[in-house]
């Protein structure tokens, strides 16, 4: 029976059916009711049902390295938490949690930690990524408030994009604006980003700002406002205060000097400006360029400081908009689990929010201060403050900056706890107790989206082996310590409670209100339908927009103009490291791959790590495109595959964030990043890291495909994955192995005496081939070369799928050529169906002239659209920057 649910990945928070079979088998299509998405999903969100299986999965407790019983494992924990507590008090504990949590697993660890424990050492990975617009929000509005809704992205005609790659990062609700610009001739979109990313082929106006020059944007434009009479002068009267202050700061600055401190030209400046100054619907979206930042609130004030002068604000079709990063990094926000908050938007600042707090709970304490964030928490691990750690649902050996300083940070604790669905992580590694906790599609609770949008999350697979859900770990945990209040049998109990709260002597003057939801039965909380907070006895359907009218949550109910002075990024480049580090996301994976990892076919579009370079640094670097180089920084190195493109701005570099201990050796690029963070919001500055660049020159290049899983090395640089029907590995190798043949034969599993071997081998120009079949079928086959220049891996990986190889197949084996053995499609472009690069152009050379030409014949970009602006790259005869052949 086909059950709603909802994407477990970013902060869109599409709605998702899944089926399963009588078989077993499962599938998922996107629901065309979610106002989310309106039944599209991205590929990531596509690929879902290729992610359910259970390998690898963490199916028992393990305390030591050992299986466990429930029963040991969860005294373990309590028994070394309650010791901790008790010899050093409170504060030598903490919890490190995830917007992967549901809110109601959220919510009883925040209540655990905050109201028994009485310790706010209670930090979550939305510090990584959202952490500087909450702060920015309430300090703006009072709250941690986002103003608009979704249908702001289709009603406004200027979108300005800032710090953020939708079209790859939150691609759904990029194609909703892109349709919607598609249908309004006025509307214009506005990409400010250092590099030119896919976000960009849709838009009207691209600024490469300087890497840490968005305070000074976004001052000039408030200076620009004010002077051409763009400001609300009723609006800000009525309902801020502080404008004089704030305009004070930038009086005097001019488009000119904006231009010159952004590496912008004049013109580009003025004409966003101008068409800024000019159209009444703007809505300015931002993410991670802005969040992950040492100045991160600064940023996100600057933003909303232009918003609030021209009033555009909580009405259809204008506003700021943080898109969050992960599923539920909201629903976290609002059960209080970063470390400076309480739980239903309140603060742990206020002694008058930590009583109603505690009386609400009848609880034995409150934590009275705030806790540490993410990076003071490891390092108070590493200077041996913190004795017991509980991380849940995420992976910070891979995500935090400096990764090996945290990775030894973890192993200075006497107790690390390690929730999780999978049993092979950077961090579970260095976890004395593992507790296997459920996974999507077997998890119940509810999510919170980018627009405040609540939306259920259920099971529709039964928990494997002996997991559990968070929140009864939790409580099991909590009752062994000896408190009360944890005694919930439903997640329904726990949310009719969560929702309580949020409404507990409110009475309006607090944001965060789902008093109308605090006595849904069973049944209603099990068909509750997706709706936006606030959700009260006045809006009982929800809230789409909020301040329309001023309302705002500060003393005085006006909004606050915050001075911005800008501040340059910590940690500059030098001689020893002349470049700047960005890091981000990429189209088809999510965040340290646990998930995604498991699709082969996301695996396709973008299989090892890489490093953007714009062609003159590549030059400076002696870099040439698809090599491997080495990046390093004052606190780390790794080697990334290099693409070589003018779309990098000059004198940066971009790596994705992916890639760890579990898919490569050497690939992990959090172990260079700048762990300076904002001083308010503690939020990393993981766009701004000094690194240089050397050419890394193996003696060796090799790739492995594989019908099995290939050994990894225990050293070296090495990817590996698994595409289509056969395991990929990538590798640099140092020292030339005694024989080649018998280091292929070892690896390729051909001892077997049914195997038949095929070879070619010419020393003198460093090639060597190999392949096993065994009954006719490819079993692996190993290309080794002096060099990097290797050949295509689609057409051979698409052998694998022949039951019996041709004359001619065999001999494209030994020649490294196709060969009529099958079609080398190229580096794909669209994941949903698998189409390659020479397949698009293919038909361009045929007289397909558009995008939608394209899809008619081939289906690329029908489905999520995320592929887009690869093809139309193509269709413009623009080069497809691609990390390697595929």
């Amino acid at each position: 029976m086909p059950v709603k649910t909802t994407c477990p990945y970013c902060g869109v928070g599409c709605g998702v059916v899944a089926d399963r079979d009588p078989a077993g088998a499962v599938t998922v299509r996107g629901d065309p009711l979610h106002p989310a998405n309106f039944g599209r999903l991205c590929a990531k969100g596509s690929a879902l049902a290729e992610t359910v299986d259970l390998e690898g999965r963490l199916l028992e407790p393990m305390v030591n390295g050992r299986a466990a019983s429930w029963d040991a494992a969860l005294g373990h924990v309590a028994e070394g938490f309650s010791k901790a507590i008790r010899e050093h008090g409170p504060d030598a504990v903490a919890f490190y949690v995830s917007g992967q949590l549901l809110t109601e697993d959220y919510y009883v660890v925040n209540k655990l930690a905050k109201g028994f424990v009485g310790t706010a050492n209670i930090d979550t990975n939305s510090r990584l990524c959202m952490a500087s617009s909450v702060v920015g929000h309430k300090r703006a509005f009072g709250s941690d408030t986002v103003p608009g809704c979704y249908e702001d992205l289709e009603l406004a005609d200027l979108l300005v994009l800032v710090g953020s790659n939708a079209a790859w990062c939150h691609p759904i609700l990029h194609q909703r604006m892109l349709a919607a610009k598609a249908k309004n001739p006025a509307c214009r979109i506005v990409v400010i980003d250092p590099r030119r990313t896919a976000t960009c082929e849709g838009a009207d106006l691209h600024l490469p700002v300087r890497s840490g020059s968005d305070s000074v944007l976004f001052n000039g434009l408030l200076a620009y406002l004010a002077k051409n009479k763009a400001a609300d002068g009723a609006f800000v009267g009525d309902f801020t205060t502080g404008a004089e202050a704030a305009l004070a700061q930038v009086a005097g600055q001019t488009v000119a000097h904006t231009a010159d401190v952004c590496g912008l030209t004049g013109g580009a400046v003025e004409q966003f400006f101008s068409w800024f100054a000019k159209t009444e619907r703007v809505v300015t979206l931002y993410s991670q360029g802005i969040n992950q930042s040492s100045s991160g609130v600064d940023k996100v004030n600057a933003i909303i400081n232009c918003h609030l002068l021209t009033g555009r604000i909580g009405k259809p079709g204008m506003g700021p908009f943080s898109l969050t990063g992960q599923p539920n990094a909201m629903g976290g926000r609002e059960v209080g689990g970063l470390a400076n908050q309480l739980a239903a938007h309140m603060e742990i600042e206020n002694p008058r929010h930590r009583e109603l707090v505690q009386r609400f709970w009848r609880s034995p304490v409150i934590a009275g201060k705030t806790g540490l964030k993410a990076v003071e928490m490891f390092d108070a691990m590493a200077a041996g403050r913190i004795k017991a750690v509980w991380i849940m649902s995420t992976n910070p050996l891979v995500s935090l900056p400096d990764a090996t300083r945290a990775r030894a940070a973890l192993d200075a604790c006497d107790l690390v706890v390690v929730s999780d669905c999978m049993r092979n992580t950077d961090t579970t590694r260095h976890g004395h107790v593992l507790l296997p906790a459920t996974a999507w599609g077997e998890k119940d609770g509810t999510v919170t989206n980018s627009e405040r949008r609540i939306s259920r999350q259920r099971p529709f697979l039964p928990a494997p082996g002996s997991a559990r859900p968070d929140w009864r770990i939790i409580c099991d945990v909590a009752r062994r310590m000896g408190f009360s209040g944890f005694d919930y049998t439903s997640v329904a109990e726990i949310f009719r409670e969560h929702a309580s709260l949020s409404g507990f002597e409110n009475n309006g003057v607090r944001d965060f209100d789902l008093s109308a939801l605090s006595t849904l039965d069973d049944r209603a909380y099990e068909t509750l339908a997706p709706v936006q907070w606030p959700v009260t006895r006045d809006y009982p359907t929800g809230t789409p927009r909020l301040f329309e009218t001023g309302g705002f949550f500060t003393p005085d109910r006006k909004a606050r103009f915050i001075p911005v002075v800008p501040r340059p990024p910590k940690n500059p480049t030098s001689r020893e490291h002349p470049l700047i580090l960005n890091t981000g996301r990429i189209r088809d994976q999510w965040h340290t791959m646990t998930r995604t990892g498991k699709s082969p076919r996301l695996m396709m579009h973008m299989f090892e790590p890489c490093a953007e370079f714009h062609p003159e640094d590549a030059r400076k670097a002696g870099l040439d495109d698809g090599a491997l180089a080495r990046l390093s920084s004052p606190w780390g190195q790794m080697v990334a595959r290099v693409t070589v493109t003018a779309e990098q701005r000059r004198g940066c570099v971009f790596v994705p964030m992916h890639w760890n201990g579990e898919y490569a050796g050497d690939g992990l690029i959090n172990a260079l990043v700048n762990p300076a963070t904002d001083p308010i919001s503690g939020q990393p500055e993981s766009k701004h890291t000094p690194v240089k660049a050397e050419p890394y020159l193996p003696k060796w290049h090799a790739f492995i495909l594989s019908r099995y899983e290939i050994e990894r090395p225990e050293k070296g640089y090495w990817v590996s994955g698994r595409t289509g029907m056969c395991w990929r590995m990538e590798l640099a190798i140092e020292e030339r192995p005694a024989s080649w043949r018998d280091w292929a034969r070892a690896q390729l599993r051909a001892e077997q005496a049914d195997i038949e071997w095929i070879a070619y081998r010419d020393p003198s120009i460093g090639r060597y081939r190999y392949a096993s079949i065994r009954d006719g079928r490819l079993e692996g086959c190993i290309f080794i070369a002096s060099d990097h220049k290797l050949v295509s891996r689609s057409w051979l990986t698409n052998l694998f799928a022949e039951n019996s190889l041709s004359p001619k197949a065999r001999m494209s084996l030994l020649t490294g050529q196709p060969l009529e053995a099958g079609e080398d499609i190229g580096p794909i472009v669209c994941s949903c169906f698998g189409i390659g690069q020479r397949q698009i152009s293919a038909e361009i050379n045929k007289g397909a002239r558009n995008v939608e030409a394209i899809g008619q014949r081939l289906k690329a970009g029908t489905n999520c659209g995320a592929c887009k602006p690869e093809i139309g790259k193509l269709l413009n005869g623009a080069p497809v920057p691609k990390p390697l052949p595929a």
